[in-house]
């Protein structure tokens, strides 16, 4: 599919809305459009904060695991959550492999928080100025993953946002590394054969973040770190595992000596100087997040996000609200024909 020129895909996005679908009072949850998917919150400590994820990357899986976990953070903590795709503007499916189209992101105007997981964008400029108003708002973000070097304009260098691709040299490493502290590096561990074991960083062992969160592990490699600051807080170390399951040994010699970070915290301060938590996993794979231990990581990371830290208590409930069978990582094998509206809840969630 070649890139649409910005006047038309507006067009696209204003007539090709769904009428929205009226949630039961069980479901608790309604699709809004076909460019989105919203659930309502129910009863936790979430309720009144509006988090929107938004996903893009033709990898990870990003348009399947956040979802779910939207939904956890949902029906289980009552935050109220939008879940925004890279869509195929000729049927309207999600289509992680279409770099230029993230429609909905006008919803971030009353986000409470920002989650993105995408990997290599090159936005039309009404939809990059979305998420760089945002940045610079103050409010808190939150990446996974591909989100050190979510966009690339290699295809247009002469965009006004070009410098928020990832190989910018003003500012240096493009939006991953001004807003998330790192851009794309390297695979440190190898791809598809080493495993990540996160490992707990005992300087901060008792960061509310951290609470619960004692067995992370995920089958996407662990990245090279190289320009990470010292102002970033270090939370988590990636171990790399000698193959691709939690009970294989842990690699001998220089990859973990020393270990890279796969979590960390620090503060950004934008172009209208209000300071935002920010916190980054380079974890994320939609099957890292079979993980209990990663997913309330996240969890917990919303709390600390939103400045509600003394929420975090005990072990966050991180059940499934649903089933959830993830894809494997890998390039051209996302689910063909899925839309949005897939993505609703099907039953009154159990256990919450």
């Amino acid at each position: 599919m070649k890139r649409i020129p910005a006047v038309i895909l507006l067009a696209w996005t204003i007539l090709s809305v769904d009428p929205v679908h009226a949630a039961t009072s069980d479901d608790a949850v309604k699709v809004i459009s076909q460019r989105s998917v919203e659930y309502d919150g129910r009863s936790g400590s979430g309720q009144g904060k509006h988090i929107v994820f938004v996903t893009g990357d033709d990898e990870y899986r990003s348009e399947e695991g956040m979802p779910m976990l939207a939904k956890i953070l949902a029906s289980r903590h009552g935050f109220r959550c939008t879940v925004l795709f890279a869509i195929n503007p000729d049927d309207g499916t999600i289509a992680p492999d279409y770099p230029h189209n993230i429609p909905g992101v006008e919803k971030l105007t009353e986000a409470d928080l920002m989650v993105l997981f995408t990997r290599f964008r090159e936005l039309p400029d009404e939809q990059m100025q979305a998420i760089v108003d945002f940045s610079n708002s103050g409010k808190p973000m939150i990446g996974l993953r591909t989100a050190t070097h979510a966009f690339d304009y290699s295809e247009d260098s002469e965009s006004r946002f070009s410098k928020y691709g990832w190989k910018s040299k003003d500012p240096v490493g493009g939006f991953g590394q001004l807003i998330f502290g790192e851009t794309w590096v390297n695979h440190h561990g190898e791809h598809g054969v080493e495993s990540t074991r996160g490992v707990i960083n005992e300087q901060y062992a008792t960061d509310p973040i951290l609470r619960g969160c004692d067995d992370i592990w995920g089958p996407s490699d662990v990245y090279g770190i190289s320009h990470l600051g010292s102002d970033a807080k270090v939370l988590v170390w990636g171990q790399v595992l000698s193959g691709m399951n939690p009970l294989t040994a842990v690699v001998t010699g220089e990859k973990n000596q020393p270990m890279m970070p796969v979590a960390w915290t620090r503060e950004y301060v934008g172009d209208t100087g209000k300071p935002a938590r920010v916190f980054c996993t380079t974890m994320g794979a939609a099957t890292d997040l079979e993980s209990a231990g990663l997913r309330r990581l996240l969890v917990n990371s919303c709390y600390w996000a939103l400045g509600m830290k003394d929420r975090i208590t005990g072990r966050a409930n991180v059940d499934f609200v649903e089933a959830y069978e993830p894809s494997d990582f890998g390039f051209g094998i996302y689910k063909k024909g899925v839309k949005p509206s897939h993505h609703r809840l099907q039953a009154k969630p159990k256990g919450g």
